[in-house]
């Protein structure tokens, strides 16, 4: 059995979407647990008047995704762990793929590079991967490895023994491989699809987030990281990349992006908190 499980906050918009889609899998030996982590919006109550039969809803106080994932693993019931967002959907055979893998015996844990931009016709979506420099209508660049620090699925055993992820902010899905000394091995034909922020208060509160993570070298990685999303550089690297991909936009994204995370890290250094 899978036990897939999905933290929410404030996603009362993708939310029903998601289980829709996962409600037409044809691997159907599976359970949904949902956390919701202390939505203020209608999540929770669109949750509860779902019609979803194979869905068991756990709250929590705002604690941030990596929080609620342990939670969501410690109700599961499942053999096999898989960690998805409110905001994608899935190929029909997107659970089947993914775990294969792992039941045949072949990896503990898998990841998939199959994973598309579910909104690339909005133009802040498209202006989201030139920032990252994703391959068009992908969510990773070109030559992605065969092997991920982020697992999608993973052994229950294994999440067990190390005590799941350390709870902490945006990065806090890498802590998983950290602690068990391995990565997550490719999944072929895992397909899904993962929307991108696509309005311009979702880029600033999505980069405000990013921004609220640990960096290397500490004091020197937080200096670097504020000169980075600097406006003059934000400017800079605007009007580049607005040339080289010949969308105005991006200028206003790049701004509206890096004012995020310039908050975003500062808020960190002050109060340590990484939450979203």
């Amino acid at each position: 059995m899978i036990s897939v499980i999905i933290p929410v906050y404030n996603e009362e918009g993708v939310i029903l979407d998601c289980l829709k889609s996962l409600e037409n899998q044809s691997y159907q030996d599976f359970e949904v647990i949902v956390i919701d982590d202390g939505s203020v919006d209608k999540t929770l109550q669109k949750l509860q008047n779902s019609k979803t039969q194979k869905i068991n809803i756990f709250t929590q106080k705002h604690k941030g995704a990596g929080a609620a994932r342990n939670l969501g693993a410690k109700h599961a019931k499942g053999d096999i762990l898989v960690f998805v967002d409110s905001d994608m959907t899935f190929d029909r055979d997107f659970l089947k793929n993914l775990t294969k893998p792992i039941i045949k015996g072949k990896t503990k844990g898998t990841f998939s590079k199959d994973e598309y931009v579910a909104n690339w016709d909005n133009i802040w979506a498209r202006c989201y991967n030139y920032n990252e420099g994703w391959e068009d209508k992908k969510r990773h660049p070109k030559n992605y490895p065969d092997t991920q620090p982020v697992f999608r699925a993973i052994l229950k055993s294994e999440f067990d023994k190390v005590g799941g992820f350390i709870a902490g902010g945006y990065d806090d899905d890498w802590s998983l491989s950290k602690k068990l000394g391995y990565e997550a091995a490719i999944a072929p034909n895992a397909i899904y699809y993962h929307k991108n922020p696509e309005t311009l208060t979702e880029i600033y509160n999505h980069a405000k987030w990013v921004g609220k993570r640990r960096y290397k070298l500490y004091a020197l990685g937080y200096m670097v990281a504020l000169l980075r999303s600097s406006l003059p550089v934000s400017i800079i690297i605007g009007l580049f990349k607005s040339i080289r991909f010949k969308t105005y936009q991006f200028i206003i994204f790049k701004i509206i992006y890096d004012f995020g995370a310039f908050v975003g890290i500062l808020n960190y250094i002050f109060t340590k908190d990484g939450s979203k």
